[in-house]
Parts: structure tokens; C-alpha cells; sequence
């Protein structure tokens, strides 16, 4: 398996995690992020405004598991 089957493996894992139980995430309204649902500012962009709808979270979570990480993250800037 190549470095980026196993990338988007794991982001299949993660969004199978978020699809099941929905309620727990958001998605952040700066980097499109899906972040979970007690965080007050995105980890990623900083930013503080959240879309909570479950269906927005589910839409989010399955566009992304399609595709290869392209936003910067927290572990980015170290």
C-alpha cells in the first residue's frame, strides 16, 4: 500500500468514526475542518464560527474522506 492508499485509508477511517456519530463534531466555517464539538476555536485556522448541523457534518466528512489532506495544519507550523 502506497503512503497516499494509506492517507486516504485513514481519512476513510476517521469519517466512517464521524458519520456514525455526528453530533459530536462540526465543521469549522474558516478551513472547512471537521473538529470536534467542545473545541471553542479551530485548532487549524483559529477561527470560531462552526456549522453544527449533523447533515453538514455528515456531507463534510464523507467529501473528505474522498480526497488527499490539502489545508495546513497545527503539525504543519512546527
Amino acid at each position: 500500500m502506497t503512503k497516499e492508499n494509506t492517507a486516504l485509508a485513514d481519512r476513510a477511517k476517521r469519517a466512517r468514526r464521524i458519520v456514525r456519530n455526528p453530533a459530536l463534531y462540526m465543521v469549522c466555517m474558516g478551513c472547512d475542518s471537521i473538529v470536534a464539538s467542545k473545541v471553542n476555536i479551530c485548532p487549524n485556522c483559529h477561527a470560531y464560527r462552526f456549522e453544527i448541523d449533523v447533515d453538514a457534518v455528515v456531507a463534510q466528512a464523507k467529501a473528505l474522506s474522498t480526497r488527499e489532506q490539502n489545508s495546513v495544519v497545527a503539525e504543519d507550523l512546527t
